[in-house]
């Protein structure tokens, strides 16, 4: 469904975050292309996680690795700046939270961000279409957003497809990230139906071989490449 490079992207919500730099280390050795990091705000989800520190930390632990920022958050405009200046390349806004949402992806843009705009199950495809020539990413959540370890959500596999169709029909250039669930029974599916950024938690943090673990998901991944 779709010829973009497959990359994979743990969560660090799901890390040992006592031995934060040690669990840094072991995802720039694991060939993960991205670090995924929630930002909760304990409004918009019933959870609290990192904020803006948490990001300069990883900015520094992590080098080259691409910082994939998701602000699960209320009002994430007043802050956008915040988490951009500690390090974060690609911000991730959500379409239900309480902001002007072109005008919160125009500002990440052009302080020079890659701008992305998450969508949660219940939100219909077409409320974001309109939306998509400010992003450079979407995440199309295949959980309810606010707590790592849920299970996924297979109902949200034709809104990927709907997504990927309409991207490639409007000749747009952007990444398509499933975030919720996602190991390797879940990632064939959603690679299939045309993402292409695999946001994982448990299901990788949870091995001893975060590097094989990887490796598994990828190639598991890869297999749905092949029946897409």
């Amino acid at each position: 469904m779709t010829s973009r490079p497959i990359m994979i992207a743990p969560s660090i919500l799901a890390a040992d975050l006592g031995r934060i730099e040690q669990e840094a280390e072991r995802i720039k050795s694991s060939g993960a292309e991205w670090v995924h990091i929630d930002i909760m705000d304990g409004h918009f989800v019933p959870n609290i996680s990192f904020g803006a520190n948490m990001v300069r930390t990883l900015r520094k632990a992590m080098g080259d690795v691409t910082l994939d920022v998701h602000l699960m958050i209320e009002q994430p405009d007043r802050y956008a700046r915040d988490f951009i200046e500690a390090g974060a390349d690609c911000l991730n806004v959500h379409l239900e939270a309480r902001h002007q949402v072109a005008r919160t992806l125009a500002t990440i843009r052009e302080m020079g961000c890659r701008a992305g705009l998450a969508v949660n199950p219940p939100t219909l495809l077409k409320h974001a279409i309109p939306l998509f020539p400010l992003c450079d990413q979407i995440i199309l959540m295949t959980v309810n957003p606010g707590f790592g370890g849920q299970a996924f959500m297979p109902e949200v596999l034709p809104k990927i497809r709907e997504a990927r169709e309409t991207i490639l029909r409007q000749n747009f250039n952007i990444d398509i990230t499933v975030d919720g669930g996602i190991g390797d029974d879940t990632a064939p599916g959603c690679i299939a139906s045309g993402a292409n950024v695999l946001v994982a938690g448990t299901s990788l943090f949870k091995q001893d071989d975060l590097k094989q673990a990887v490796v598994k998901l990828r190639a598991s991944a890869s297999s749905g490449c092949a029946s897409g």
